[in-house]
């Protein structure tokens, strides 16, 4: 396989009246697996995933597949000379075509006489060949998925695009479904890019992540980076909850109210520290708190505590949680991944 990116984005804009949908967007994704491009509604997602299948231009920037420029200002190469296919959140399927002439509709450069094995063959690896001569309105939702994801694929595009998949699935079936056809794309070697606004599902599936707000791209790599080492207080809020409270550096080494953090690239003066609720635990020394409430999170509870100055902190607790009203001391886990962060941040 090519070390080559699939797609690189590079300096995008997208502007409408009013408002910048996309603000200056650069990433670059690896041929093949699965990443997320992930962020709060609103941020952008939907138009930038736009740009890269062709449906819009662009306003500024690049927009490179497979090596080839095919967006840039005054450059809009047509979406089906692109080799990128798009699933959108309500599938879009034709409802006046059966399951096999909607997986064939793209088909139409291919020879006839061997569009009926393509079809075939898509309607096996995604499960659906039972379902050949069925009608949209008689395919459940994960069905009806699985036959936009094969039209889609039917023309073997280079990169698949998919916009919120799972968003109409609801609980068990959603997850069963998404680890279904995440298999079969896996399989099948298939470069994909999801949007979702679901941080949880985004760190479950992706390979890498692309994490956007305000139509600006914050970070990229692989989950765990993301989520252990941001690059931004903003960055970091995407993908869960914070604590963040004051410090200060002197010497490579931050004062926190939980204890001391060796710092050894930040500079002296005031600052702050941004940790997950994961890295805080009772200890003899930190910071005293007084418990205010515990809330079940199956495997934890997350528990939410007060200290000094109504400074208000949350941690997880892995077996009965503290009362409220009770007195409890937090410090960091030795191993807790800490950032540091400008005071002005």
């Amino acid at each position: 396989m090519s070390d080559e990116p699939v797609l690189e984005i590079c300096d995008v804009v997208r502007a409408y009246p009013g408002r910048t949908a996309v603000d200056g967007a650069s990433f670059t994704l690896p041929r093949g697996g699965i990443s997320c491009l992930l962020g709060p509604s609103g941020c952008g997602k939907s138009s930038l995933l736009r740009l890269i299948a062709g449906l819009e231009a662009v306003d500024a920037g690049t927009i490179r597949l497979r090596g080839q420029t095919v967006a840039a200002a005054g450059l809009t190469v047509a979406p089906e000379r692109r080799g990128v296919g798009l699933v959108f959140q309500d599938n879009a399927l034709f409802p006046h075509l059966d399951v096999a002439a909607n997986v064939g509709f793209g088909l139409a450069g291919l020879a006839a006489v061997d569009r009926p094995a393509r079809v075939a063959a898509l309607l096996d690896r995604f499960h659906i060949a039972h379902l050949a001569a069925a009608w949209p309105h008689m395919l459940s939702g994960g069905e009806q998925q699985r036959v936009a994801i094969a039209r889609a694929l039917a023309r073997e595009p280079s990169l698949l695009l998919l916009d919120e998949p799972f968003s109409g699935l609801d609980g068990h079936l959603r997850e069963a479904v998404r680890d279904a056809l995440l298999a079969d794309l896996r399989a099948a070697g298939t470069s994909v890019l999801i949007v979702t606004h679901d941080p949880e599902e985004a760190m479950m599936i992706a390979d890498n992540l692309v994490l956007m707000a305000e139509g600006r791209i914050l970070q990229t790599g692989k989950p765990q980076d993301c989520y252990h080492r941001p690059v931004s207080i903003a960055a970091a809020r995407l993908l869960g909850d914070l604590v963040v409270t004051e410090a200060v550096v002197t010497g490579g080494v931050a004062t926190t109210p939980f204890g001391a953090v060796p710092t050894p690239n930040a500079p002296d003066g005031t600052a702050r520290l941004v940790v997950r609720p994961d890295a805080l635990i009772p200890g003899a020394s930190g910071l005293p708190a007084t418990v205010t409430r515990s809330r079940f999170a199956g495997g934890f509870y997350l528990v939410d505590a007060t200290g000094a100055g109504g400074r208000h902190v949350s941690y997880r607790c892995a077996g009965d949680p503290p009362a409220a009203g009770a007195p409890v001391t937090l410090t960091l886990r030795a191993d807790a991944p800490a950032m540091i962060v400008p005071a002005d941040e």
